[in-house]
């Protein structure tokens, strides 16, 4: 993929649309995590703990990126990152985390909660960014400070829009498309047909959003039943 080619701006876009939809979570565990420290202190724990998770989640992508490029991994991560879409739009996410006065214990407890929530994140950027680690740094510098400091707005805004929920979900389920089309072990079955890729490509998201869809209208009818 060529810099600043069509092909690399749509990766950009992709790369921040998923890490929007999907960190916006981590950083209100980042606030929760401190709110009990004083005042004082509170900002240099987002800081040093928002830099540390940055820092294993760029490297932990950076390695996910790499094994990708071993054959059959791109199936198998392409396979999750469907489910990953899907949870996105069925799953009642909570932002239940332990707190601490100490902080020490508040960074430490800012990464590692971060890291565990950010597995997701790390697999679709991977996918995403189609072997170019320039792609995983500039997404990262872009999205980032947008996730950290205006992380209430973005929920806020998911509650009161739900399609930017669905449209997070059809990028997810179009790049897991897209890392199993470029999976090598099934070149003869893509191959350079572009109307079977995007053919397939259209046919992950439609389903993702569509069970979806039928998955949160079940539960909505099952909640007013009981009620």
């Amino acid at each position: 993929m060529e810099l600043f080619s069509p092909e690399f701006w749509s990766a950009l876009l992709a790369i921040v649309i998923i890490d929007l939809v999907l960190a916006g979570d981590n950083a209100i565990v980042i606030g929760m995590a401190a709110r009990n420290l004083p005042k004082e202190n509170q900002k240099k724990v987002i800081f040093w703990g928002t830099f540390g998770a940055i820092a294993i989640r760029s490297l932990l992508t950076i390695v996910v990126v790499w094994l990708l490029l071993i054959p059959g991994l791109r199936v198998v991560g392409g396979l999750l990152l469907i489910w990953i879409a899907y949870k996105l739009l069925v799953e009642d996410k909570s932002h239940e985390v332990k707190t601490s006065t100490n902080i020490w214990a508040a960074i430490r407890t800012i990464i590692i909660a971060d890291t565990a929530m950010g597995l997701d994140n790390v697999l679709a950027v991977g996918g995403a960014a189609h072997g170019n680690y320039v792609l995983v740094v500039l997404g990262l510098l872009i999205s980032v400070p947008i996730v950290v400091w205006g992380s209430t707005m973005i929920l806020k805004l998911m509650d009161r829009f739900p399609f930017i929920i669905y449209i997070g979900s059809g990028v997810l389920a179009f790049t897991a498309a897209k890392m199993i089309e470029e999976e090598p072990l099934l070149h003869s079955i893509f191959g350079e047909i572009s109307a079977i890729k995007w053919g397939f490509s259209a046919l992950v998201v439609v389903l993702v959003l569509l069970a979806g869809r039928l998955r949160n209208k079940s539960k909505a009818s099952a909640s007013v039943s009981t009620s």
